[in-house]
């Protein structure tokens, strides 16, 4: 059960927004925030391609952007949408040819700028591909490709020159009777881009794509992301969202969960609670942190689990935790499930220990969870 729950100040008023569908993916309302990346290979290498897609949505991605520059790239864009095992979105800048031949290649979605893709004309067609081939669209503003007229008029990218660019695409296919789109407001400038979202969050009930562009690296991105998008998401903000690093996009995937997960808004996999490790610990804190974040990355159940080198802080914290482990002394600690404390062991078998504890407890909570969903299915039967 989520804590949120249970502690009112944990509580997130998430923002009432419409619901869209991005292929078999519900994005706004009530749905679940869901997490994406992008590919970062050539388009046109259709097995690397899918092996990234598979890579992003084995680690949890719920949807993967492709670029699709040219033609090349939307004859590939066909293989991947049917072998992908999530709803692929078509990156489209500029030709509107790429967004037609996108959508009828199987894109569950099309990223475009409707003003950039040229007259009513053009984009009344990929209007009408996106009805006839069941595609969503993202209408995706960016700080750094603002329309001329909009930086003419306002001097440099603003909140108000980004939301006017979304409003003004937003009426474009609203004109074409199209509803089913998502917006973004983006900006690598953190206070850009969240006042650019807060605006943004007034003037529509579309579902919202939430990030920071061009963030950065692994570590700079990272930190940018958690707090752009981790303010935003805290204040209700954001209905999907893709943190941008120049990095694997299966770390963005982890990075995203991370940021929801921190906030109580998506649960998936084992939470590692730790300390920062000092003389006072019982065992090498960080390499065994480390050495459980790889042995436990197949565990997609979520759950929560505590490693702390000392008795200080570990009793407390292991108070909370499915699994627990705290350091102790003459080369042993204390093991904790469900809170409570059970047995004692080495700690140079420990790793290997807990590994099988977290498994035992996940397969646990799946098994639990199985005879939940099945009970109400066998209360119907009966009547």
């Amino acid at each position: 059960m989520s804590l949120n729950a249970v502690r009112p100040w944990r509580e997130i008023q998430r923002r009432k927004s419409r619901q869209i569908m991005v292929g078999s993916v519900p994005v706004g309302g009530d749905a679940p925030i869901s997490v994406q990346t992008m590919t970062n290979t050539e388009t046109t290498d259709v097995r690397g391609t899918l092996d990234q897609v598979i890579r992003a949505a084995d680690a949890g991605a719920d949807i993967v952007r492709v670029s699709a520059p040219d033609e090349d790239s939307t004859r590939a864009l066909r293989e991947i949408c049917a072998e992908s095992p999530v709803p692929i979105v078509a990156d489209i800048h500029f030709h509107y040819k790429r967004a037609i031949e996108a959508a009828e290649a199987g894109a569950a979605c099309l990223r475009i700028n409707p003003g950039n893709i040229g007259d009513a004309r053009r984009v009344a067609e990929v209007v009408r591909a996106a009805k006839d081939h069941g595609c969503s669209i993202r209408i995706g503003v960016n700080a750094g490709s603002l329309e001329r007229h909009l930086l003419e008029k306002y001097a440099e990218p603003c909140p108000d020159a980004m939301v006017e660019s979304g409003l003004d695409h937003i009426k474009l296919l609203q004109d074409h009777d199209f509803h089913e789109f998502k917006i973004s407001v983006k900006a690598s400038d953190v206070f850009l881009a969240a006042a650019a979202y807060q605006q943004l969050a007034d003037a529509t009930d579309a579902p919202i794509h939430l990030g920071i562009t061009e963030a950065g690296g692994l570590m700079s991105g990272t930190i940018k992301s958690a707090i752009g998008m981790g303010n935003l998401l805290w204040s209700g903000i954001g209905d999907t969202i893709r943190v941008s690093l120049s990095a694997d996009p299966v770390e963005e995937v982890k990075v995203g969960f991370e940021i929801l997960k921190s906030l109580g808004l998506r649960h998936r996999g084992v939470n590692i609670i730790s300390c920062p490790s000092c003389a006072r610990q019982g065992f090498d804190v960080i390499k065994t942190v480390e050495a459980l974040e790889q042995r436990l990355e197949h565990v997609k159940t979520p759950m929560s689990l505590s490693i702390i080198g000392c008795v200080v802080n570990g009793p407390g914290e292991a108070l909370m935790t499915d699994v627990g482990f705290t350091g102790g002394g003459a080369g042993n600690g204390m093991v904790y499930l469900a809170g409570k404390q059970s047995h004692r062991m080495s700690n140079d078998r420990m790793i290997d220990h807990i590994v099988e504890e977290v498994e035992k407890k996940a397969a646990e909570i799946e098994a639990r969870d199985k005879a939940a969903a099945e009970a109400p299915e066998a209360t119907e039967a009966a009547e």
